[in-house]
């Protein structure tokens, strides 16, 4: 029988998709976007029925987990449509994980559906417990839209995990409050080092602040544990005695994670990415709209992943302030 799995040069199975189901956000974090962004227009977006074309295919080929992110997923109009026919996956058990990140702003109003649709954890993006520093951060957030959001999702059963990027001056004396409430909330926590992608309106130097001395300054206080425990994403967890919830570290800069990479990104324009720190992309939106032979568009993935590098280039320092990348997380989904 002949292998479908997805292999890429250097002996990786890619069995993980990020999928970008929008472009859009109701928020505008200091680090993600622009104040003032510029989006795309709905006829660069692929309908949510290519988007569960291309993602069945994907799982055809031995994917295993989906994550959807956006921008905001949950803005996107019908966004349970698509998730609900994904779920279908879940059912036959050809995919073992679906399961999205969030900014958590419209989580009270999804919970209970994602929870139904067969979502067993979400990632929830917070920076901070300040709600004005939250504002400052998102631009114009409330964080009690949040809280109520992350609420909701506990109630639902959903199982969460915060994502919070440290920030230099900004958040860097809330890591250790952060790592308490989260204690006292039953959500898991990882901090992500600042990358270098897209025009944010903002010297990306003054914001990064290397996870390396997270760590050590964490670890004056807590017991962390090595465990063996893993998503299928980067991060590096440890278990955190004193509140029996697991701590993660997500580190492009201080330690290159790509060596084990296993998933690729689409974008809601159809365009996929190899690495998230890489300019080099194939168009699958151009083969699922003239075609309707899927055997085109999976010789174009395979041709895709048979070009995928061994790791980014991600670097920030005082003589090389430029994004690594010119499009903005929010276009890849991060």
């Amino acid at each position: 029988m002949n292998d479908t799995r997805l292999i890429d040069p250097f002996k990786r199975q890619i069995d993980y998709l990020r999928v970008s189901v929008t472009d859009r956000c109701d928020l505008r974090c200091v680090y993600c976007m622009a104040e003032d962004m510029t989006f795309l227009p709905k006829s660069d977006v692929l309908s949510l029925e290519e988007l569960d074309r291309i993602c069945s295919i994907f799982v055809s080929l031995g994917v295993k987990k989906l994550r959807l992110t956006g921008g905001e997923p949950l803005v996107r109009k019908n966004i349970m449509w698509l998730i609900n026919r994904l779920s279908r996956h879940l059912r036959t058990g050809d995919l073992e994980e679906l399961t999205l990140t969030s900014n958590g702003t419209q989580l009270e109003k999804y919970a209970q559906d994602l929870a139904r649709a067969g979502i067993k954890r979400i990632n929830v993006s917070l920076d901070t417990l300040d709600a004005l520093k939250f504002s400052k951060i998102t631009r114009w957030g409330n964080l009690d839209q949040v809280l109520n959001g992350l609420a909701a999702a506990k109630n639902a059963g959903l199982k969460v995990k915060i994502n919070t990027v440290a920030l230099k001056g900004v958040n860097d004396d809330e890591l250790d409050s952060l790592l308490i409430w989260c204690g006292e909330k039953g959500f898991d926590i990882t901090f992500i080092e600042v990358m270098p992608m897209g025009e944010i309106g903002e010297e990306r130097i003054d914001q990064y602040l290397p996870l390396s001395m997270v760590r050590a300054k964490l670890a004056e206080n807590w017991t962390l544990k090595n465990t063996n425990y893993r998503t299928g994403g980067p991060a590096r967890y440890f278990d955190v005695v004193e509140t029996g919830q697991r701590l993660g570290f997500i580190t492009p800069l201080t330690h290159n994670f790509c060596e084990m990479c296993n998933r690729v990104r689409l974008t809601c324009t159809g365009t996929l990415f190899m690495c998230l720190g890489q300019e080099d992309a194939a168009d699958l939106r151009v083969h699922i709209r003239n075609s309707d032979d899927d055997e085109t568009l999976i010789e174009a993935i395979k041709e895709a992943i048979s070009r995928k590098p061994k790791g980014h280039d991600f670097i920030i320092n005082r003589t090389n302030n430029q994004p690594s990348v010119s499009r903005h997380m929010s276009v890849t989904g991060g």
